[in-house]
């Protein structure tokens, strides 16, 4: 972990992760996380900066039509389904939350639009409460790294509660997210340029640069 921070000093934090630091909001961590699914980092930040100039509450949100939606977060991935998710979302929270935000996990996911990736991040940019957050991101290089041995993100982040030091928890996302974008590629890693490759098994790297 000291080793990966190095690395990513300087780098520019995920889109959500400035937004959470901007706003202090759990709302804003919530709905930018459903915008960012399948979707560029930059579209994201975008995309969620232009829907809040029009809506800041779960209230005011769940009173914009869905096209309102739809035309604020273009071209935001499957950005027609996201709309509608977030309408739906902002009336649940309205009728059932008080429109606050709930900060257990099990609630959390009751929630149209949100699995445990986007939980675990409300929870920890959100509420700073301890968790685990995993996206294809976390999933690959911990995978790689042979920490783990798990076949989808759910067993990752699972296999990383038995593991992983608790006071990692909360940066162990940001960190591995910017990595993976930078040097642990899907694809043709920059393994030359790695700087925690003396610790890394490389399991299922078969081309790098």
């Amino acid at each position: 972990m000291p080793v990966i921070r190095k690395v990513v000093r300087g780098f520019r934090d995920p889109s959500v992760t400035q937004i959470a630091k901007r706003s202090r909001s759990p709302f804003r961590v919530l709905v930018s996380t459903v915008i960012s699914a399948r979707t560029k980092d930059e579209v994201t930040g975008a995309a969620s900066e232009r829907l809040y100039a029009l809506a800041s509450t779960p209230e005011e949100m769940s009173r914009l039509r869905i096209t309102s939606i739809e035309k604020a977060i273009y071209p935001a991935g499957f950005y027609k389904t996201k709309a509608r998710t977030i309408k739906k979302l902002c009336r649940i929270l309205v009728d059932e939350y008080g429109s606050m935000v709930p900060d257990e996990i099990d609630e959390l996911v009751r929630l149209p639009g949100v699995g445990r990736k986007t939980a675990n991040l409300v929870l920890t940019l959100g509420f700073r409460k301890p968790g685990i957050c995993v996206d294809t991101h976390v999933h690959r290089v911990c995978n790689r790294l042979g920490a783990v041995k798990t076949k989808n993100p759910t067993e990752t982040e699972f296999a990383l509660r038995e593991v992983l030091p608790k006071r990692n928890w909360i940066e162990i996302n940001d960190l591995l997210v910017m990595y993976g974008q930078a040097v642990c590629n899907p694809v043709s890693p920059w393994c030359s340029r790695c700087g925690i490759l003396r610790h890394c098994g490389c399991v299922g790297v078969t081309r790098s640069r």
